[in-house]
């Protein structure tokens, strides 16, 4: 099918809804194949929002570019809920439980009700931005997580041919970052935590503050992931509600030190641990790893509501072990690498530093300064002016 010259569509104007409507030609490819002419007819804005023809124009011309363009080639097209249903059953169903859990949960409450009729080629900045204030409310966090299964959706649109736009964060305003302060423990903490656990769960808090591993890959460990000849512990899969899975990145799955202190636990653990099926360290008592909000709710929170400390999550121990580090004197790459982060910058929000050790560092600054040698440049009452 030959494609038409220069196009400038059509506008006409709702008087019932009182918007500005742009129709215009566009070839479309099926899904079998062959190629049909369309006329499409969207919404450009609001009489509010364009008051003139001649703005609801200008917008249609936006559109209209991607189709006069000299490049142009017919595109296959499809609404937001028509592809997400594909994304959802040819690749998020491939993922990690869960991410499909997670994802599926960004679909049903925010994308389909927000953005479900709109075509992909309409999902630019603009309609980006509108989405985002829609989630009025959540923090930073949530909206980039939410925007990043809308970015893996419109990649994958984009990379099967269909006319589309991509998720832009520096085109689009965010929520600010707030001052949250991640739970942690102090060492004082940690220790009265271990002094009143129980085995098996005793030892699974001493690996994470030994280690600061992912809950989820603390449930995944197996005895021969434990390298006592090496004394390294491999990171090889993670356990999320019972079930196996890969570890959370590539950067993830590399071997972490098993200090002696440690590996002297591990080894007495070992001679009293009941053996299972495939050797996992902790699990339940169907032999499966156990769900980390269990082991939370029945084990790390009784002990922490004796110790009059607020409830949280194992990954407390993961931002302690890499206070720990800095505390002692190592760098931020030394617990970046401890943590396996791949940006230093995540690593950073994990470090928080023991009162007194900011006042301890300023004083020994102030003291390396010769402050006898300042303002002797210019004698007393001088009006010198550089």
């Amino acid at each position: 099918m030959a494609r038409r010259r220069y196009q400038k569509g059509t506008i006409l104007f709702s008087e019932r809804r009182q918007v500005w409507l742009g129709r215009y030609r566009e070839d479309v490819i099926q899904a079998d194949g062959t190629t049909v002419r369309t006329r499409p007819q969207i919404v450009l804005g609001t009489k509010k929002e364009l008051p003139t023809q001649r703005l609801a124009a200008r917008k249609l011309d936006e559109v209209l570019s991607r189709i006069n363009a000299f490049s142009y080639q017919p595109t296959r097209i499809a609404t937001v809920a028509e592809f997400a249903k594909r994304f959802r059953e040819e690749v998020l169903a491939k993922r990690k439980p869960s991410t499909i859990v997670s994802a599926n949960s960004h679909f049903e409450a925010h994308i389909l009700p927000q953005l479900g009729k709109l075509r992909l080629d309409q999902i630019g900045p603009e309609n980006q931005q509108i989405f985002i204030n829609s989630l009025d409310g959540a923090s930073r966090k949530t909206v980039l997580n939410i925007l990043s299964t809308l970015s893996a959706m419109l990649t994958t649109a984009k990379n099967w041919g269909y006319s589309t736009r991509e998720v832009e964060l520096k085109r689009l305003v965010l929520p600010d970052r707030n001052s949250y302060v991640a739970p942690h423990f102090t060492r004082s903490q940690v220790e009265s935590i271990l002094g009143l656990a129980q085995d098996p769960w005793r030892t699974l808090f001493i690996v994470l503050a030994m280690t600061g591993m992912r809950a989820g890959e603390i449930l995944g460990l197996q005895w021969g992931d434990i390298d006592f000849d090496h004394s390294c512990i491999h990171i090889r899969r993670s356990a999320w509600y019972g079930k196996v899975q890969s570890t959370k990145s590539k950067t993830s799955s590399a071997p972490i030190t098993l200090p002696e202190a440690l590996a002297s636990v591990l080894s007495a653990f070992k001679s009293e641990w009941k053996p299972n099926g495939q050797g996992f360290l902790f699990t339940t008592r169907n032999g499966r790893p156990p769900s980390s909000n269990k082991v939370v709710e029945y084990q790390l929170w009784p002990i922490l509501d004796a110790l009059n400390i607020p409830r949280c999550g194992l990954h407390a121990f993961r931002h302690s072990v890499a206070s720990f580090i800095v505390d002692a004197g190592y760098s931020p790459e030394v617990a970046q690498q401890q943590l396996r982060h791949s940006n230093a910058r995540t690593t950073l929000r994990y470090v928080h530093l023991r009162g007194g050790i900011t006042e301890q560092a300023m004083t020994d600054v102030s003291n390396s300064l010769k402050l006898d040698a300042v303002g002797r440049g210019i004698g007393k009452g001088s009006s010198y002016i550089q």
